[in-house]
């Protein structure tokens, strides 16, 4: 076995250390396991230790030829199982990651019966992984989890400071109108404004450590062989064609990776996990008690916080559609507070509703009771909810999640957002417009047209079929 193994093409995956960047990067992993590769995939120190107590030691056990391994992210350890702070953990990676993952591939490297490192795969927002690459002639690709139309965004902010949009002159910019200003530069994203890009553009600050992060990464992204995108060709086509005739940049559009995991249902990856949070397994029996296309389900993702008003306006804004709701409530979903909702809601809600701490969203959206998603338009959950053919109310919190909110409202059709100030009557207008009006029945007409779309992408023969089995066959060439 040894032998056998330590000939095969060998690639390292490092996702950003967040879970909404670990879940498509261990799903491409996966699928790379499948077509033959040896895979070592590294997480954070902090975020391994999660794992192990949220799906027990044996989900970093591996296999022969699937390993995890970890570099520290240099931020003091905290044993706490919950997203670390974005922008120091930004600053830190940029600092102090680049050495110990040189260590690590040279180790690699160095091992007994193990393959030398044939390809990196990398987050497009940790690439300092490019320059260990270049020290050891290993060939990069980037893999970005955000949307195309969330890259294409990041690409322009070197224009965007150039000409003067950003940063912005003062904080009077944030409410006087000025982010209703149209971009009538960027391809295929006509009439989106500046309020619509991703949310670090809204800096008085040239020195601001998001802006700055993303203006590195979106440079070093041109230093690799391509780079890899979870979305598909008919989705986001404008766009992509803009990226490909603006920056010259080669591309793999590979998504759904939901829909393309299907292929390795027999592979002995298949169980290998990456949830940062315990599940709980009570939402789809909860869920099988309900009547089809019946629920709206809740979740705004892995690192949204709200304030504890926010929340009491969203819960009685639920409780007043009168609809039955599954709401994902995190631990550290309510800023500063425990999430605790009154006695009172939970009385009128009663047979009607179910709290839970984490669960496995892919299940959800695609069990038949759920007829709609309130989401916080991050990508794989937007991804994700067009392939199983949901209408989203839409609740962007940050980076591009606006962006997508824009597209899925405007270019999709899929999709109604709520304003960030939330109230619960607008809450309770939207849930009932999804789930029973008129314009719930078109968005759920489009929503289940581009699920079509994107499963005939992700079959043989199809857009993102044949670009991963163009991206396996580049990568075996560098073996």
């Amino acid at each position: 076995m040894g032998s056998f193994v330590a000939q095969k093409p060998h690639l390292v995956c490092i996702p950003y250390p967040a879970q909404g960047h670990i879940t498509p990067m261990l799903q491409l992993a996966k699928l790379l396991h499948f077509r033959g590769f040896y895979i070592t995939f590294v997480n954070t120190e902090f975020n391994q230790q999660r794992l192990v107590r949220s799906c027990g030691p044996d989900s970093i056990k591996g296999l022969d030829d699937f390993r995890f391994e970890t570099i520290p992210d240099g931020l003091p350890t905290l044993d706490q199982d919950r997203t670390q702070d974005i922008p120091a953990l930004c600053d830190s990676i940029r600092r102090t990651c680049h050495s110990p993952f040189l260590d690590l591939l040279k180790k690699i490297n160095t091992t007994p019966n193990m393959p030398p490192v044939t390809c990196i795969i990398s987050d497009g927002v940790m690439s300092f992984t490019v320059q260990a690459a270049e020290e050891l002639g290993i060939p990069e690709y980037v893999f970005f989890t955000p949307s195309a139309c969330g890259v294409m965004c990041y690409l322009h902010y070197t224009e965007l400071i150039e000409r003067g949009f950003i940063p912005l002159k003062d904080e009077s910019c944030l409410t006087n109108g000025y982010l209703d200003t149209r971009i009538d530069f960027i391809p295929g994203m006509k009439d989106v404004r500046l309020r619509d890009l991703p949310s670090f553009i809204k800096t008085t600050n040239r020195d601001d450590i998001m802006l700055n992060y993303d203006l590195e990464n979106g440079k070093n992204a041109f230093k690799t062989k391509g780079v890899i995108i979870n979305t598909f060709e008919d989705l986001e086509r404008g766009v992509l064609d803009g990226i490909r005739s603006k920056f010259g940049l080669q591309l793999f559009t590979i998504g759904p990776l939901m829909l393309l995991s299907h292929q390795i249902s027999e592979s002995p990856s298949k169980s290998i996990g990456s949830n940062l949070w315990k599940l709980d397994t009570s939402c789809l029996e909860w869920l099988d008690t309900k009547d089809p296309k019946s629920v709206i389900y809740v979740n705004f993702g892995s690192i949204t916080v709200m304030t504890a008003h926010q929340m009491r306006e969203f819960a009685w804004g639920l409780a007043n559609s009168k609809h039955p709701f599954l709401w994902i409530i995190r631990p550290d979903l309510v800023s500063g507070e425990s999430a605790v909702l009154t006695e009172e809601f939970i009385e009128e809600t009663k047979g009607r509703s179910l709290l839970a701490g984490w669960c496995s969203q892919e299940q959800v959206l695609a069990h038949p009771s759920v007829g709609g998603f309130l989401t916080h338009c991050g990508w794989n959950s937007t991804v994700e909810s067009i392939s199983s053919g949901l209408a989203m109310i839409c609740w962007p919190f940050f980076a591009e999640q606006q962006t997508n909110c824009w597209f899925a409202c405007n270019e999709w059709a899929v999709g109604m957002e709520i304003d960030n100030n939330v109230k619960r009557d607008e809450v309770e207008a939207l849930v009932r417009e999804l789930m029973e009006g008129e314009k719930g029945k078109e968005m759920k007409k489009k929503a289940l047209a581009w699920k079509e779309s994107a499963e005939k992408a992700s079959k043989p023969g199809g857009s993102s079929y044949e670009n991963l089995d163009k991206l396996v066959s580049e990568i075996l060439l560098y073996n």
